[in-house]
């Protein structure tokens, strides 16, 4: 684990393998960005020429390392872009400090220690430096080993230490901005761990063991229903899914309880350890990633420790669908008709329609225990992907309030997001002359169609909200920011910020 601190330390006597400074776009080149004013002293006020030389603009994620001169006792600066400099008056936002921070640990994996001189203004920037940067250093190396260092696989190990400069160690606000930025990121990490790892490794057998460990150590309560329970409980969309899997299904419920909570918020997530489209089998190129389907349960599952963790008064129950979906002699076929845990039947028109089918579960199961509200999160359709791109996850819900709510949340951790609409007229697209509902409907809007699907399985008089993050939650480019390639842990921050505003009364 990469560890974080704040420090009050000047630049030039830190030992540290390199200091990380802010340069910004002016409107006549860059311009070097409040923190670095002992570094700028050091090259008699003319860094910003310096780093012009260099080919510095000052853009958005843009590095430029140079040597430290005489004075300072580490070796390196690092310049990272901040992007365009803010208006009179105004301060870099919390997101622009995340994703500085972000590309120059990564920039800076292989080192031990680095000291972080970025524009810091309050408590709510340390957090967000803090926060870009342990996200920013994270790598996935299990799998990895070059035969020589156990720590260094893959060449180089991620940044060690991370210190922040012009921090207050002793203030409160500070301090727990810190543990707060290192519970988020470690979960947040944790979620991205399992999301990489590859299925044959992970399933929901596994994942629901990697639960249990978690719940032991952060207090919070677990019940895992096995194959057994769920044929005894009539969770017949958990099983129609993974029935063509050797890997049986689970259903995990985490509750994490508070004694001084007013609201319970419940927290289910789609976790399909891998999916190959089952009888309706994914075409050539599409299954590559479907270990990532198991994102919304990643997700969940660590907004709920990190709930924990933070001591949140506000009671958060997580419910993790888990299945395998495979094609097999046992698998459910198109035609199939499945009865849910909620006594709704369900027509199987395609099996790759799967997550919708373990959620409808979950949701009528989560629904029973009346929580304030329910927000599923799910790697849903390609429909969304299409609608929205890469980067950003649409929110759908049965309230429009409470819609714009975890628009708002998820803009202000970073998390780009936008409400979408259930329309009316699409429900119909559902209806079957053999079951209660199809599992399919117009393929046009199959995002929405989605959605309304799973609006059926919610309790009457639940404030309901569904985030389909097919597109953020697997990122097969290249990193930017501070994310980076592979599983993203898209949702946790958002969770998490939903579970903060629950708890301090401020969504009614």
């Amino acid at each position: 684990m990469t560890a974080l601190t704040l420090s009050t330390s000047a630049a030039p006597g830190l030992r540290a393998d390199a200091i990380v400074i802010g340069v910004a776009k002016g409107a006549k080149g860059p311009v070097v960005a409040p923190g670095a004013e002992a570094v700028d002293k050091a090259y008699d006020g003319r860094l910003a020429g310096v780093l012009e030389t260099l080919g510095a603009s000052g853009g958005e994620g843009e590095v430029t390392k140079l040597p430290a001169p005489s004075g300072f006792k580490t070796p390196l600066f690092l310049a990272v872009g901040l992007g365009t400099v803010p208006e009179k008056d105004d301060a870099y936002g919390t997101e622009a400090l995340r994703k500085a921070a972000g590309v120059a640990a990564r920039a800076l994996a292989g080192s031990k220690k680095a000291a972080f001189a970025l524009p810091l203004d309050d408590a709510a920037d340390a957090g967000a430096i803090g926060e870009g940067a342990l996200l920013g250093a994270y790598s996935f190396d299990a799998y990895k080993d070059n035969g020589k260092d156990p720590k260094a696989k893959n060449g180089k190990a991620p940044l060690a230490e991370i210190v922040l400069l012009g921090g207050k160690p002793r203030d409160k606000a500070y301090k727990a901005a810190v543990e707060r930025a290192v519970a988020v990121s470690e979960e947040l990490n944790r979620s991205r761990d399992l999301v990489n790892t590859p299925p044959n490794d992970l399933n929901p057998e596994s994942f629901a063991a990697i639960a249990q460990a978690a719940a032991k150590e952060h207090g919070i309560k677990i019940q895992v229903l096995d194959e057994k329970a769920l044929t005894k409980g009539g969770y017949g969309g958990i099983l129609g899914v993974g029935s063509g899997s050797a890997a049986t299904p689970r259903l995990v419920k985490l509750s994490y309880t508070s004694s001084k909570a007013k609201k319970h918020l419940a927290f289910v997530g789609k976790g399909i350890t891998y999916d190959s489209g089952g009888i309706s089998l994914k075409p050539a190129g599409h299954n590559e990633t479907m270990k990532c389907d198991m994102a919304g349960a990643a997700s969940v599952f660590a907004a709920v420790v990190a709930a924990a963790r933070l001591g949140l008064e506000v009671n958060v129950t997580g419910w993790l669908a888990l299945a395998e979906n495979m094609p097999s002699g046992s698998a459910t076929r198109p035609g199939d008709v499945l009865r849910m845990y909620s006594g709704k039947t369900v027509e199987v028109l395609n099996t790759d329609a799967e997550g919708r089918l373990v959620l409808a579960d979950a949701l009528w199961a989560a629904s029973q225990e009346k929580p304030d509200a329910i927000v599923d999160v799910a790697t849903l359709t390609g429909a969304m992907v299409l609608a929205l791109g890469n980067r950003t996850f649409g929110i759908m819900g049965n309230d429009d309030a409470f819609r714009a709510a975890l628009v708002e949340a998820a803009e202000e951790v970073g998390e780009p997001a936008w409400p979408m609409p259930l329309p009316e007229h699409l429900r119909k697209g559902m209806d079957s002359a053999t079951a209660d509902i199809a599992n399919m409907g117009e393929r046009m809007g199959g995002g929405l169609v989605a959605g309304l699907f799973l609006r059926e399985f919610v309790g009457e008089g639940i404030t309901w909200a569904h985030l389909d993050i097919a597109g953020p939650a697997f990122n097969e480019g290249g990193p930017f920011g501070y994310t980076p390639k592979g599983g993203t842990g898209t949702a946790v921050r958002t969770l998490v910020r939903l579970a903060e505003l629950t708890a301090a009364g401020d969504l009614g």
